[in-house]
């Protein structure tokens, strides 16, 4: 049996798609911000490398450490019920913002962060089971694919709204331009950037309260998660086991997942920090071209599986491209732009350099990555699939914990480029799974 929704809902998917696609937007348009946060808050609140990469681990570290208390969350109240509370949440976590915009105050921003982390916790941990479920299991990851072509197309957008509304002439923040003022006048132009934020925040606030309303009032179903084992695993027959831990696809998956959300976050939140080293002039919006890249990558997803492509392959296929593009990252170059001039500089697109390029390119080798892990480490989970679900949320904390230890090596060793290298036994976890991993049924 696979895992379905419920009876009544089975003839109408359509509606359930467009509410968590829309969800899977707002997931999207909140995380990929990030990237455009993290090399505008350096300036704003005087950062280091490090210390700008805390904004990471303060929103990817609530997944880990809310996840279950949100598992528990969805099964008393239901799973609606649930993303109502979590927009509510994050609409709270929105309206932070602008108290933290106004002090220029890092802690304030840091827990702003979090909280808004807090609500998508929710939402991702009821949104991906249902993706999941809504179908046949082999197509799964196309269907994930789906979402998550809405999910980067948002990551496409943001970078670019960001930068038009609250980048412009950051000329006058360089930090040639703030050390020829006084210590008075310093203080005031950064508070005049940091005030920028508000108004967007005001809007992001309303936008999600607009959305509470749309799914309280929505006809969309409860699933029903208890029936999760597929028919192809000959393990269906088997009873469920005591724990979940007995389950090596879970707990290996669980692993691939934190080590490629710490290369998903890397690749595309310190791009803009990599360009503004590199003094590329359009950093605020280098986070776009990997999510352009990722959007290509969904594009291959939903056309090619499962007729042409299984997800075991299309997992074999990233995890060989993010080693690949990993050692163009550290071993390219940061002068030449030949690369992007041949790819996408005829287009009219500002071209960057080569380094920059394998960076953004590490968003077409991750697109298939959480698609194909999904469906892989939940098969034949039974009535484990609502805690095996949290375990999987939970490895989101490796979006926390990867990009700062980048940010450590890059601080510490003086050279952002060769920090890269962190992600290069990252990959190689993934290829483990991707070959043998998701095999593997008995320890």
């Amino acid at each position: 049996m696979e895992m379905t929704l419920t009876k009544s809902a089975r003839p109408s998917v359509l509606l359930p798609m467009i509410i968590i696609g829309t969800l899977f937007f707002v997931f999207g348009f909140v995380t990929w911000l990030n990237g455009s946060l993290i090399p505008f808050l350096r300036i704003v609140c005087h950062l280091n490398e490090f210390q700008a990469m805390l904004v990471t681990f303060a929103f990817y570290i609530a997944y880990f450490v809310m996840a279950l208390p949100m598992s528990r969350l969805l099964d008393r109240i239901g799973y609606k019920n649930g993303m109502v509370a979590g927009l509510g949440i994050m609409a709270f976590g929105s309206a932070l913002f602008i108290p933290a915009a106004l002090s220029t105050y890092y802690g304030m921003f840091l827990i702003a962060l979090f909280v808004l982390a807090t609500g998508l916790t929710i939402l991702q941990t009821a949104s991906n089971p249902y993706i999941v479920c809504i179908g046949p299991r082999e197509s799964a990851a196309m269907r994930i694919s789906i979402m998550g072509l809405v999910n980067k197309g948002a990551g496409v957008i943001v970078p670019l709204v960001f930068t038009a509304w609250i980048l412009t002439g950051m000329d006058q923040y360089s930090p040639e331009a703030l050390a020829a003022l006084s210590a008075q006048d310093k203080e005031a132009r950064i508070a005049e950037l940091s005030a920028r934020l508000v108004v967007p925040y005001i809007y992001m606030t309303l936008a999600l309260l607009a959305l509470l309303l749309f799914v309280k009032f929505s006809p969309l179903p409860e699933p029903d998660l208890q029936n999760n084992t597929d028919a192809q695993d000959p393990q269906h027959t088997e009873p469920a086991r005591p724990s979940v831990l007995q389950y090596p696809q879970l707990v290996l998956g669980v692993i691939a997942l934190f080590f490629y959300v710490g290369v998903e976050v890397i690749a595309g939140d310190t791009i803009g920090l990599y360009g503004q080293n590199l003094g590329v002039s359009n950093f605020g919006s280098l986070t776009s071209y990997t999510m352009m890249f990722m959007v290509l990558g969904y594009i291959v997803g939903v056309t090619c599986i499962p007729r042409y492509l299984s997800q075991a392959r299309a997992l074999q296929g990233s995890a060989v491209f993010g080693l690949c593009f990993t050692l163009g990252v550290m071993f390219g170059s940061s002068d030449s732009q030949q690369l992007s001039s041949w790819l996408f500089g005829w287009m009219g697109v500002p071209t960057v350099p080569d380094t920059v390029l394998f960076l953004a390119l590490l968003g077409f080798a991750n697109a298939l990555v959480w698609p194909a892990i999904w469906p892989l480490a939940l098969q034949g989970l039974g009535k484990h699939t609502a805690t095996a679900s949290a375990m999987l949320i939970m490895a989101i904390a490796g979006g926390a914990l990867l990009p700062l230890v980048y940010g450590y090596f890059a601080e510490h060793s003086g050279n952002s480029q060769l920090a890269y290298w962190i992600m290069l036994p990252c990959y190689a976890v993934i290829l483990y799974y991707a070959f043998r991993g998701h095999k593997k049924r008995h320890w």
